[in-house]
């Protein structure tokens, strides 16, 4: 299991605005982009650890790196 705790999808969003990423839409889930990367977070609290770990590697960061954003 990936040692991360469940985060809340405002933490999330906001961890993902400071390395570049922007919402490009907003409904059920959240759709962010950067440079060609698309990343989409649901609106749940708490975003599984699974879940949250898959969407932080489709955004090219490591969990450590990720942690440091939060």
């Amino acid at each position: 299991m990936p040692k991360l705790p469940g985060i809340n999808h405002l933490r999330a969003i906001k961890a993902f605005e400071k390395v570049g990423f922007q919402v490009i839409r907003q409904g059920k889930h959240i759709t962010m982009s950067k440079d060609g990367r698309i990343i989409v977070i649901p609106r749940a609290n708490p975003i599984n650890a699974y879940t949250m770990a898959g969407i932080i590697h489709d955004a090219g960061l490591t969990i450590a790196t990720f942690k440091k954003l939060l």
